[in-house]
This record gives structure tokens, C-alpha cells and sequence, in this order.
């Protein structure tokens, strides 16, 4: 059993945090540079690398990096009792030129609309995405430069260095 912050009991499980969890996902091709990945027994999703059919790898990745984020600020505005009612991520990304072109600096944008949602409380959600809770985030190489840039009920402000060097 848990206790709360409130002090009331939960029946959630425990997590043991000195023994990791584990996850199966199964890659399955499906000719030319498409594969159809998913969970054993579950839904699956087409990766295209040539972006007919479904995402490219990267492109899955880097929304696997906002939906994350995304999911974390959501149950943060909505335990705040300030729910958003709506979410978007945006993601742009710059890749090295050459092999392995892999992402160096991300640039993630959220728009985000609600009533009572204060800045202060926003932008806290996304930091503890990127600092604490977000587990794409923590699997990206180190070097990996993230900013994010709030946008609060039409309202832009300016990009914050979550990681890595701000380039805003």
C-alpha cells in the first residue's frame, strides 16, 4: 500500500526500483524498408523508413519523445486541478550530417490551452517531464540539446534549455 501526498492510502503496487521492468516490443519486416512494430499480442505500428506507409524510425522517435512529455504535463495540470483542454507537441529537430545522423538538439513546443493554467505551474510540468519523469528523455544520449517553448492559451513565451546548452 501507498500513502499519498494527500495521506490517503492507495492500492497502487509498489515499484520495486532496485529490480528494472522489462518490455518486449517485436520488429516485423514487411518488405523494402517497412516493418510492423508492436508489443506481442497487442497493437502495432508500420515503420517506413521511406515515409510511405508510416514514420520513419526518427520521425517515431521523436514522437514517442512529445506524446511522452505530453502524457506527463497532462496527469501534472490535471493532479492541479487545472486540466488542459487541449495539447499539442510540436518537434523540431536538427540531425549531424553525416552517419550516424543521429539527433543532436531537439526543439519541442507545447501549445497548451485551459482554464486557471498558470504559467508558473506549466512550465514546471514540462521541466519534470524532461528532468524526472519522461523515459524517452532519459534514454536520448546526454548530448542530446532539449528546449522546450511554452505557448499558454495563445500565449508564446520564450524557449527554455531543458538540457545541454540554449540555443534559444
Amino acid at each position: 500500500m501507498t500513502i499519498t501526498e494527500t495521506g490517503h492510502a492507495s492500492d497502487a503496487p509498489e515499484l520495486d526500483e532496485s529490480r528494472p521492468t522489462s518490455t518486449t516490443v517485436h520488429a516485423t519486416w514487411r518488405g523494402d524498408r517497412r516493418f510492423e512494430i508492436g508489443r506481442p499480442g497487442g497493437p502495432a505500428v508500420t515503420i517506413d523508413a521511406a515515409g510511405q506507409e508510416g514514420l520513419g524510425p526518427v520521425d517515431t522517435m521523436l514522437g514517442a519523445l512529445a506524446a511522452c512529455s505530453a502524457i506527463d504535463v497532462v496527469a501534472y495540470l490535471t493532479k492541479r486541478r487545472t486540466p488542459a483542454t487541449r495539447v499539442d507537441v510540436r518537434v523540431d529537430a536538427q540531425r549531424r550530417a553525416t552517419a550516424p545522423r543521429r539527433v543532436v538538439h531537439a526543439r519541442l513546443e507545447f501549445a497548451i490551452d485551459g482554464e486557471g493554467i498558470d504559467v508558473a505551474h506549466a512550465e514546471r510540468a514540462i521541466a519534470l517531464s524532461f528532468q524526472t519523469y519522461c523515459s524517452i528523455t532519459h534514454t536520448l544520449a546526454p548530448d542530446v540539446r532539449l528546449e522546450s517553448r511554452l505557448v499558454l492559451n495563445g500565449r508564446e513565451l520564450p524557449a527554455i534549455a531543458q538540457r545541454g546548452e540554449s540555443r534559444a
